[in-house]
């Protein structure tokens, strides 16, 4: 902030505050900003021209969709949104996987913390049985 010092009247001690904004700092700043620019995009351009093959890679197919078996306190499983029964859990589970193979594919289950450690074990038991060995257990991040 500036001060004003000569002025009308007043006594010989009272300075004014000066509210004016002084832009030539700004402005120097944004013209050698705008010629630092102005010299390196040329720099940041590839002049080398090159004759590239085809690409014959083939596409990859997206992932499958995953498949969240939840295990509540009260003991209800479900596949994604459906209920199931634990001694249908098996057959349940490959009617969601389809055709893909249960010995690739990846299990995740999320289990509420009030549930049995027995009523876990059983589910896992179940998978087991039925050749899904690829399992996550998934938790609550507790980062805030």
């Amino acid at each position: 902030m500036g001060a004003k010092l000569s002025g009308g009247g007043g006594s010989k001690f009272h300075v004014e505050a000066n509210a004016e904004i002084n832009v030539t700092p700004f402005v120097d700043v944004m013209l050698v900003l705008l010629i630092i620019f102005m010299v390196a995009a040329p720099l940041a351009t590839v002049s080398v021209e090159v004759k590239l093959p085809p690409a014959v890679a083939k596409p990859i197919q997206n992932p499958p969709k995953p498949v969240y078996i939840s295990l509540q306190k009260s003991g209800n499983v479900y596949i994604g949104n459906e209920p199931t029964s634990l001694d249908a859990l098996g057959d349940d589970l490959k009617k969601a996987i389809g055709a893909r193979n249960p010995d690739e594919e990846r299990i995740f289950i999320r289990c509420d913390k009030g549930t049995r450690y027995a009523e876990f074990m059983k589910v896992m038991n179940k998978l087991q049985d039925n050749g899904f060995y690829s399992v996550a257990l998934q938790g609550e991040d507790d980062a805030k």
